[in-house]
C-alpha cells in the first residue's frame, strides 16, 4: 500500500531538479487555481488552498500515478456547489458540511479500493461523462458571469435560474469590473498562444493585484480583501448519522466522477513514462486517504486535474515527490503571501474559470460520436441536456441510468448474423456485409455474438424461428456458429434444449461449431451434446457443413440401392 517506497529506491538528484521545478510550476498554477475552484464550490478562496496543501502530500504516500496533480477541480466543485445549495446551508454550516462531504468522498472511494471495486466506475460511460462535463463547463462560466460582470448575483448550480438573474440585474453592471475580466481573459488567451508551458493564471494574477493596488481601483472594483493567513489547524468533525444519510448520494456521485476523472488522467499520462504502472484500486485508497485526512484540515473534495496534470507532467516531474514540494509552497503562501491577494478582482478569478472551462466543452466528441455511433451521440445530448436544463446531479443520474439501460439493451438486443461463404474459399461471413458471399438454400449458417442468458433467450430463439420459417420446406440443416457465446446459463440451456426438440420433430439436422470450452462444458453437463449428438459439434462451419452433405449423399445412395 505505501507506494513511495517503490519510487525512492533508485532516487537521485537528476530526479530531484525535475521533481522541484515540476513541484514549483504546479503550485505556482494551482495558487489561482484553487482559489477559483473554491469559488465554484460556494466557498471563501482560502479553501481553495487548504484543499490544495495536505491532500496531494497524503497521495505522493500511495498513489500510483507520478504524473496525477491533486487538488481542487472544477466538475467536482461545481457538483459540492450543486449538492450543498440544495441542503440550504450557509455560512460556517456549509463549510462544515464541505469537509464532512470530502470525509464521505474519501471513505467511500477506500472501502472501494480496499474492495477491489475499481470497476463500477465503468458505468459511467465517456459519452455520460462528455455531456455531462461540457454541461457542467457552461453552468460554471454562466455561475461566474456574475464576478466578471461586477454584480451581487445570485448563487445557484441552475443554469436558467442564473441566466435570469444575471438578466436582471443588468442594470448593476460594473464597467470597471467587467473591463478587468476581459482584459483577463484576453491576457490569459495571448500568454497560452505564446506559451502554453507559461504559468498565465499567475502572471494575469500578479498583473491585476498590481494595477488595482497603483491604480487605487480598489473602490471601483469587488476585490477578495481579507484573507486569513497561517495553515488549517486540525478539526474534529462533528456530525450526525442524519448529517451523513443527507450527503451520502451527492459523496457518492463525486467519489465516482472525481476517481474516473483521475484515473482517465494517469492512464494517458502514464505511456509517456516507461516503469509507471497505474493500479486503479490502489488509486482509489489514495483518493479516498487524501480526502480523508484533507477533511480534518478544513479540505473539500478533491481530485486529479488534467490541465494540470498534463503541465505537471511536461515540466518534468519523475516522482510523487513533486507533489510534495508543490504543497510546501501552497504553505509559504498561506503563511506568508495571503495579504497579497487582498487587492485581488473576482472579476479576475473569474476570468481564469471561464478560460479554463471552456476546454471542457466537448464539440469535438459530439462530432465524432454522430459519425461513429448515433446511440452514443444521443446518450451524450439527454445528459448535456439533462445537466444543464434540470440539475447537477439529476443530470449524471439520468447519464448513468442511459448507460445501464444501453448495457441491458444491447445484451438484451445483441448483434447476429446469417452466414454465407465466400466464393472459393472455406470462409463463411455476414450476408449483409459480404453481398458476395453465398447462401444455400438448405441451409441457416447462425451466428449470435453474445453470452446466451435469461435476459436474451427469447431473442436468440426468436430470430432462430424466424428464419426457419422463412426457408419454409426447403430447409434441412441448422448450423449454429457458436465462437462469440462465452457463457450458457440455465435458462439458455432449457430455451436451447425446447429448441432442439421442436427442430428434430420437424426432422431439421442440428449442428453446433466453434463451441468454446466452458460453454462445451456446460452443454455436456445439461445435456445438449447427448440430444445433438457428439457429431454434430465441429470446429469449423466448413467442417459441420461437409458433415451435412457426406450424410446427405450416403442417404441417397441408400435409397437408389434400396429402390434398386
Amino acid at each position: 500500500m505505501l507506494r513511495f517506497l517503490a519510487w525512492t529506491k533508485n532516487y537521485n538528484f537528476s530526479k530531484f531538479k525535475g521533481d522541484l521545478f515540476a513541484g514549483l510550476t504546479t503550485g505556482v498554477m494551482l495558487i489561482p487555481q484553487g482559489m477559483a475552484y473554491a469559488l465554484i464550490a460556494g466557498l471563501s478562496p482560502i479553501y481553495g488552498l487548504y484543499a490544495a496543501l495536505i491532500p496531494p502530500i497524503i497521495y505522493s504516500f500511495f498513489g500510483t500515478s507520478y504524473h496525477l496533480s491533486i487538488g481542487p477541480v472544477a466538475t467536482v466543485s461545481i457538483l459540492i456547489f450543486a449538492g450543498l445549495t440544495e441542503l440550504q446551508l450557509s455560512g460556517e454550516q456549509f463549510v462544515l458540511a464541505a469537509s464532512l462531504l470530502a470525509f464521505v468522498v474519501g471513505l467511500i472511494q477506500f472501502i472501494f479500493g480496499l474492495c477491489r471495486l475499481g470497476f463500477i466506475v465503468n458505468f459511467l460511460s465517456r459519452p455520460v461523462i462528455s455531456g455531462y462535463t461540457s454541461a457542467a463547463a457552461i453552468i460554471i462560466g454562466t455561475s461566474q458571469l456574475k464576478n466578471l460582470l461586477g454584480m451581487q448575483g445570485q448563487s445557484s448550480s441552475h443554469f436558467v435560474t442564473v441566466m435570469q438573474d444575471i438578466f436582471s440585474r443588468s442594470n448593476d453592471l460594473s464597467l470597471p469590473s467587467f473591463f478587468m475580466g476581459i482584459c483577463g481573459i484576453v491576457v490569459l488567451i495571448l500568454i497560452k498562444r505564446i506559451n502554453k508551458n507559461l504559468p498565465s493564471a499567475i502572471i494575469v494574477v500578479i498583473l491585476s493585484i498590481a494595477v488595482v493596488y497603483f491604480l487605487n481601483l480598489g473602490p471601483q472594483l469587488r476585490i477578495l480583501g481579507d484573507i486569513p493567513s497561517g495553515l488549517p489547524s486540525f478539526q474534529m468533525l462533528n456530525f450526525r448519522f442524519e448529517d451523513i444519510r443527507q450527503i451520502f448520494p451527492l459523496a457518492l456521485i463525486i467519489s465516482l466522477v472525481g476517481f474516473l476523472e483521475s484515473i482517465s488522467i494517469s492512464k494517458t499520462l502514464q505511456t509517456k513514462v516507461k516503469g509507471n504502472k497505474v493500479v486503479a484500486n490502489n488509486e482509489l485508497i489514495a483518493l479516498g486517504l487524501a480526502n480523508l485526512v484533507g477533511s480534518f484540515f478544513k479540505s473539500f473534495p478533491v481530485s486529479g486535474g488534467f490541465s494540470r496534470s498534463a503541465v505537471h507532467q511536461e515540466a518534468g516531474a519523475k516522482t510523487p515527490l513533486s507533489l510534495v514540494i508543490s504543497s510546501i509552497l501552497i504553505g509559504l503562501t498561506l503563511l506568508l503571501l495571503t495579504p497579497v491577494f487582498y487587492f485581488l478582482p473576482k472579476s479576475i478569478l473569474a476570468a481564469i474559470i471561464i478560460v479554463a472551462v471552456v476546454n471542457l466543452i466537448d464539440v469535438h466528441m459530439a462530432r465524432l460520436y454522430w459519425m461513429i455511433s448515433q446511440r452514443d451521440f444521443w446518450m451524450m445530448m439527454i445528459t448535456f441536456i439533462a445537466t444543464l436544463l434540470i440539475g447537477i446531479q439529476e443530470g449524471i443520474i439520468t447519464g448513468v441510468l442511459l448507460s445501464l439501460g444501453l448495457v441491458i439493451f444491447r445484451s438484451t438486443y445483441p448483434h447476429t448474423a446469417v452466414l454465407g461463404k465466400l466464393p472459393e474459399t472455406n470462409y463463411y461471413r455476414n450476408l449483409h456485409r459480404f453481398p458476395e458471399a453465398i447462401e444455400r438454400q438448405d441451409m441457416i449458417i447462425f451466428r449470435f455474438d453474445s453470452q446466451l442468458y435469461f435476459a436474451n433467450i427469447q431473442y436468440f430463439l426468436d430470430t432462430l424461428n424466424d428464419l426457419v420459417n422463412k426457408k419454409g420446406t426447403n430447409l434441412n440443416v441448422i448450423i449454429i456458429n457458436a465462437q462469440a457465446i462465452n457463457n450458457l446459463d440455465m435458462s439458455a440451456v432449457h430455451g436451447l434444449k425446447e429448441f432442439i426438440r421442436d427442430m428434430q420433430k420437424r426432422d431439421l439436422v442440428i449442428y453446433f461449431t466453434e463451441v468454446i470450452g466452458p460453454v462445451r462444458d456446460v452443454m455436456k453437463k445439461s445435456g445438449i451434446y447427448a440430444l445433438v449428438g457428439k457429431e454434430h459439434f465441429h470446429m469449423r462451419v466448413q467442417d459441420a457443413v461437409d458433415h451435412f452433405d457426406s450424410r446427405s449423399q450416403n442417404e441417397d445412395k441408400y435409397a437408389i440401392q434400396s429402390n434398386n
